[in-house]
């Protein structure tokens, strides 16, 4: 039956009905595993130095700088950029959102999820590590984003659905879960925080219980939107 002639539109391609609550639950509970078991947390940890130094940079055009490189190591990364004089607030604003960039990555595709757009959470991750490639200086993620991007593109064109969801789900909690681990794991020695306290003397421990307090946060709401849907 043609429904468009009913006048119900078609559901869009990208739509998917969320899991189940327990489901998402579980594949939570396997982030969890993954970002805390030693053996396993290497990889987790590289896919936040993305989405970490990605929050630079992104924070850094956004706010009118000219970003120069990125450069991404197996641990740690490294966001250069231009910045005009008397533009302290926005270089505060840069040096802050790092810690918070993999828990405010993970809460919006939590968002799309909860509205069944899953398949938008898979383009909009190749989108925005398409554009970080653009500026990646020699480094290890000369490589590692390359291969992210292709496995994401893999997903999108040849796996079911449920994959997808399952794929998008994993992600989406390895980032809200990854964001917590770095926050408090680097604490107030995290050289963002050092950083900060020079540009606004202000103890580094202000801003590494902030960044806490934040991917904590995330990960209630967030964890509410994939779980606990209304």
């Amino acid at each position: 039956m043609d429904t468009s002639a009913l006048g119900t539109p078609a559901p869009s391609p990208d739509m998917l009905a969320p899991l189940p609550g327990g489901t998402a639950a579980l594949i939570g509970l396997g982030a969890l595993v993954v970002v805390t078991v030693p053996f396993l947390w290497p990889i987790a940890r590289h896919v936040n130095v993305m989405a970490h130094e990605g929050a630079h940079a992104l924070a850094a055009i956004l706010l009118g700088f000219a970003l120069e490189t990125v450069i991404l190591k197996r641990e740690t990364g490294e966001t250069t950029y231009k910045a005009a004089r008397g533009a302290i607030l926005r270089l505060i604003t840069v040096g802050f959102i790092g810690y918070l960039g993999p828990s405010l990555f993970g809460l919006a595709a939590a968002k799309l999820i909860e509205t069944g757009r899953v398949v938008t959470v898979l383009w909009l991750l190749i989108l925005l590590l398409v554009l970080l490639f653009f500026f990646i200086g020699r480094s290890l993620g000369m490589l590692s984003v390359p291969v992210a991007i292709v496995l994401l593109v893999l997903v999108t064109r040849n796996a079911h659905a449920w994959l997808e969801e399952i794929v998008v789900y994993g992600l989406t909690w390895l980032l809200l879960l990854d964001g917590v681990r770095m926050a408090v794991a680097h604490g107030a020695e995290a050289s963002d925080a050092v950083t900060l306290g020079g540009r606004t003397h202000i103890h580094p421990r202000f801003w590494s219980l902030l960044w806490i307090a934040g991917t904590v946060l995330a990960v209630i709401i967030g964890g509410k939107w994939l779980v606990l849907r209304s």
